[in-house]
């Protein structure tokens, strides 16, 4: 089935975007795919060109920028130019950060939908099992050793695969999921040190884990080329998850696509199988 209704995906490169993407695309669905480095451009901190992007589109799948507030200017831009939906991307639980420095980007992206004029949907997963091959966990594995500030408090991980389903099933059903929050988790919750233990176990690759103090991160991701503010508030997450209010697993992934939410287990064997962990071929 196809329609006519343009839906506008922006960090279309990023982890989510692309997947989304690639699923509206199979629907039928047109797609303006945009980010700074897409044919569309879409830069966050240049709102001068925001007007041309949005124009002619109905939805916009938005993933906010790190930093809070632009997507408030983003809204506005989107009711201006005759957009009726918006999908946005946040975190886990964000209704329970309370006074953390962790996230105050994704908490006002909500603020910012929540109050729009617009038919709008909040997507909330939790930490995506791909960090571990895609983002910033992958390179410590490889090398045999993932050390963060993180302790016995397990993490709900979510597959992407089962994040972008989800974002595209919503952003197919116009009216049905307007005014709703969906809460994206995994199946069950692992602790680092047991996500790791998979990990190799499936890899058949040495890795261990090792936890060290948030100071202790933080110096290390500085030391690795960071810039301070991010590498303190890579650390605030971890140390958002150690209070024990995220563990519990939601049924989003349940509702939206009928069916139980991928395994880690699942995922640790499709990415090991396509030498997600290996350096070299073998």
């Amino acid at each position: 089935m196809t329609n006519n209704d343009t839906t506008l995906v922006l960090g279309a490169t990023g982890k989510t975007g692309r997947r989304v993407a690639a699923r509206l695309r199979l629907r039928g669905t047109p797609v303006r795919a945009a980010s700074r480095s897409s044919r569309t451009r879409f830069d966050w901190s240049a709102p001068a060109g925001w007007d041309q992007v949005l124009r002619g589109v109905t939805t916009v799948y938005v993933v906010p920028p790190p930093v809070p507030g632009p997507v408030h200017e983003l809204v506005a831009r989107a009711e201006a130019a005759g957009v009726r939906r918006l999908v946005l991307l946040s975190g886990h639980g964000a209704d329970t950060w309370g006074d953390s420095p962790f996230g105050l980007d994704m908490r006002s992206a909500e603020e910012a939908v929540r109050g729009s004029a617009l038919e709008w949907t909040v997507l909330r997963p939790s930490n995506f099992m791909q960090n571990f091959d895609e983002d910033v966990f992958h390179a410590p594995l490889t090398a045999g050793e993932l050390t963060l500030p993180a302790g016995a408090v397990p993490e709900p991980f979510v597959d992407l695969e089962d994040v972008a389903d989800a974002a595209a099933a919503v952003l197919a059903e116009p009216g049905r999921h307007a005014g709703r929050t969906y809460e994206l988790t995994g199946p069950r919750a692992l602790t680092f040190a047991e996500a790791v233990e998979l990990i190799s176990r499936a890899s058949g690759l040495p890795m261990t884990y090792r936890r060290v103090s948030p100071d202790g991160y933080t110096a290390a991701l500085v030391e690795e080329g960071w810039g301070e503010d991010d590498a303190r508030h890579l650390t605030a997450m971890f140390e958002l998850m150690e209070r024990g209010l995220l563990t519990g697993t939601a049924d989003g992934v349940a509702t939206l696509l009928g069916r139980a939410p991928r395994t880690f287990e699942e995922y640790v064997v499709r990415a090991a199988a396509a030498g997600a962990w290996r350096t070299t071929a073998g």
